[in-house]
């Protein structure tokens, strides 16, 4: 047992109650010490009884240590008048915190000034002797509490800012049931040499707490973005989709853009959405005659189109960039099943990153997982499109569900798809959809009488909301707090 230890029970032996604070204060110990030993004399079991205890307390701020110290601005004043007086300009150029020194002095009586003196205002003492209660006050801050303090002057050093009110916890100590001075540890282990000896009889073991948490073994823990894209996964593999192949981050503007019927000279090309890819700069390796009949259905029309009628040039479809998002994957796979015959029906899914220029805010990173759907058979219709999403949807938990239409360049019709959301009482966009155009789909080799039908969302704000994070950059990136990964070990999905 510690000195201390012993010395807090030899303390209340004779006591009914001691506060902390006090005891503290009486043997000029740091106050955390007394608590520390509390504590260990809490975990010995019901030696002392501990009751918790709130209260305010007023402290020094550095201005006010400083007048403890130096003593008050009004005092500094006084101090610094000689017997035939000083100029006001030269004390208040050389006194520290002159202006509010003088305020106070003048209003203490310690001062008088004369306007009318030779050489501008002279001030002079009033009074022979003064005392600083200021100083004096501050001094006993420490052995005061605040009732100690009347209110008027309390609220004036507050306003001055020559103390703090803070909080301050301390504990109540009393006897306990089983109150000793004299105290021994328990033990922790039988020791095998404890039950060869028989010295166990003999030794107090400290209660086993059955209810006690085990120790967690080191491990590695899934993100929270793997875990949400496993659960969509599971809800696509249900509806009998097959998985597309996403390893190919960089991919070329032909297959990004011109195969999906978007013109070249659409905004989205632009540098300020699309990373463009400096080494190597260009892709060369394309199927020849889908090539031209692309750049026939963009420049001239066909397929029933009349196209965007301009000159298509192969040097921006050979650009090579960051994809912008996955259905560059869905339009590769798409072709390659066109060219599989006969012709049978598939429904495809992917979730992977893609990348843009965007301005980075608590919801926009530059890169970003998107989920894709697509269902590819013959005569589908906007209504299908429709049934597939509520399907999925529902098994999201999401079954309050309204469409708006869209545009995008290569679906018509095109659809934003919004949810109900039950804590913002509000409807929100929760993704985009549409039918595959047949300027996109025919130039593939595909029937005429098949159609593509595809939504998409994102993966990370669906997380967020699981989650509770209210900043993307705290679930993505150098900022994510590896803690929050381990404390969230499940994740679940729909209803």
């Amino acid at each position: 047992m510690s000195d201390l230890q012993q010395s807090l029970l030899s303390y209340i032996e004779d006591k009914d109650s001691v506060d902390t604070l006090h005891l503290a204060q009486e043997w000029n110990v740091d106050h955390q010490k007394i608590v520390g030993v509390v504590k260990s004399l809490q975990a010995l079991g019901e030696i002392i009884n501990v009751e918790q205890k709130s209260g305010k307390k007023l402290e020094l701020t550095e201005e006010g240590q400083t007048i403890c110290n130096s003593g008050s601005y009004e005092a500094l004043i006084y101090n610094s008048i000689p017997e035939d007086g000083i100029l006001q300009s030269e004390i208040m150029k050389n006194v520290p915190n002159a202006k509010i020194g003088f305020n106070k002095a003048m209003s203490a009586g310690w001062i008088r000034i004369d306007k009318t003196a030779e050489g501008g205002p002279r001030i002079y003492k009033k009074v022979e002797i003064i005392e600083d209660k200021v100083q004096e006050t501050l001094k006993q801050l420490h052995s005061l509490s605040l009732t100690d303090l009347p209110d008027a002057q309390c609220k004036d050093f507050k306003k001055r800012k020559l103390i703090v009110e803070s909080k301050v916890n301390s504990f109540i100590i009393s006897k306990g049931p089983n109150f000793t001075l004299k105290i021994s540890k328990p033990e922790i282990d039988l020791t095998p040499e404890m039950i060869a000896s028989g010295s166990w009889k003999t030794f107090q073991f400290k209660p086993y707490n059955f209810n006690a948490m085990g120790v967690l073994p080191p491990s590695g823990h899934l993100h929270p973005l793997l875990k949400v894209r496993a659960q969509y996964m599971k809800i696509f593999l249900e509806m009998g989709f097959s998985e597309m192949a996403t390893n190919n981050f960089v991919e070329s503007s032909f297959w990004n853009f011109d195969a999906l019927f978007q013109p070249q000279q659409h905004p989205a090309r632009d540098a300020h959405d699309t990373f463009f890819i400096s080494d190597p700069m260009n892709a060369h390796e394309f199927p020849e005659d889908y090539l031209e009949r692309v750049k026939t259905v963009h420049s001239e029309g066909g397929y029933g189109s009349q196209g965007y009628r301009y000159n298509w040039k192969i040097e921006e479809a050979q650009k090579n960039i960051m994809r912008t998002h996955t259905t560059a994957v869905s339009a590769r796979m798409l072709y390659k099943l066109a060219q599989e015959k006969p012709f049978k029906p598939a429904k495809y899914f992917s979730i992977d990153r893609v990348f843009r220029n965007e301005t980075l805010d608590a919801t926009h990173l530059a890169e970003f997982h998107q989920i894709e759907g697509v269902v590819i058979d013959y005569n589908l219709t906007l209504g299908d499109l429709m049934g597939v999403i509520h399907k999925f949807f529902s098994k999201l938990g999401m079954t309050k569900l309204r469409f708006k239409p869209a545009y995008n360049p290569y679906t018509e019709p095109s659809m934003e798809i919004f949810s109900y959301h039950e804590g913002l009482k509000k409807w929100v966009e929760i993704g985009n959809s549409g039918v595959f155009r047949p300027e996109m789909l025919l130039p593939m080799g595909l029937p005429e009488n098949v159609s593509a039908i595809a939504w998409g969302l994102s993966l990370e704000r669906p997380t967020m909301i699981l989650y509770g994070i209210d900043n993307i950059r705290d679930l993505i990136g150098p900022k994510i707090n590896l803690q929050m990964i381990y404390n969230n070990p499940i994740c679940r999905v729909g209803i």
